[in-house]
Formats: structure tokens, sequence, C-alpha cells
């Protein structure tokens, strides 16, 4: 049986990737306007990424998320969510996305899977947590430095 809770959530998600495609189409940070993404991001929304990346740390509110866009814009030339499943959904909704992506240091084309633990509050977003595979072949590919062994 499916709650309101997994229903919200889905259409929040759907949604906020199908804004993002557009928003990328258009293209994107300094090009297209966020207010497209605004609506499905809480204002105090947060976004943890892996430190190890070049665009890692945490990312605060709508200014956050624009910032976190921009930093990404920076790292890849291309960067598409190819496949998508919902492995568990509510409150605390689980994401595994397949990515291809072309940084713009190397030109090399990767794929990766990247899972996320994404909370829905109100309808909107309010946490974003992603796990990389290999944050080291991803920080690399993207030209910056892996801390030697």
């Amino acid at each position: 049986m499916t709650t309101s809770y997994e229903t919200e959530s889905v259409t929040v998600l759907t949604g906020m990737y199908a804004a993002e495609a557009e928003y990328l189409a258009a293209g994107g940070p300094g090009r297209a306007s966020f207010d497209l993404l605004a609506p499905f991001f809480a204002p105090d929304v947060v976004l943890h990424q892996a430190d190890a990346l070049p665009y890692g740390g945490t990312w605060h509110g709508h200014e956050g998320m624009e910032r976190f866009f921009l930093a990404m814009s920076h790292a890849w030339e291309s960067f598409a969510m190819v496949e998508q499943q919902f492995l568990a959904t509510g409150e605390c909704t689980v994401v595994l996305t397949q990515v291809r992506a072309r940084p713009r240091a190397t030109g090399r084309e990767l794929t990766f899977p990247i899972l996320q633990t994404i909370r829905v509050e109100n309808g909107r977003i309010s946490e974003v947590r992603p796990f990389y595979w290999d944050t080291a072949a991803i920080a690399a590919a993207c030209g910056r430095p892996t801390p030697a062994a």
C-alpha cells in the first residue's frame, strides 16, 4: 500500500529532476533562472557533498544550491542522469542514479552510480545526501589531486 509520504516524495522528486533537466538544457547556472528549481527545495535545504569532490562540502538554502550548480558546471562539461530507480520512498527516499558525465579537466567520459538519500518535508526537498561509488576516481577525472595513500 502506498502512503501519502511515498506519493508526495515521488511527485516532488520526479518534478525536481524534470526541472533540473530543463534548467540544464536552458544553459544552467548563469544562463537559466534557478526559479525553475526553487519550488522543489525548502528555503533551508541542506545538500551534503563528499569533501573529496571539486564541488564538495555542505550547501545551504537556495543560494547554496545555486552556488552548488555553478560549481558543478565548472567541473563537468556534461552530466546526464541516464537511469534512475526509486529504491525506497517516503519522508526519506533513496534514489539510485546511473550517471554519464564528461569532466572539463580531462574530457574523459565516465559512467558511475550515485545513491542519494533525499528528505522531503511539506512538499519540498529539505536534505540531500549523495553517495558516490568512487569519489577518488571522480575527483581525479575532474583534475583534482587525490591524497597519497
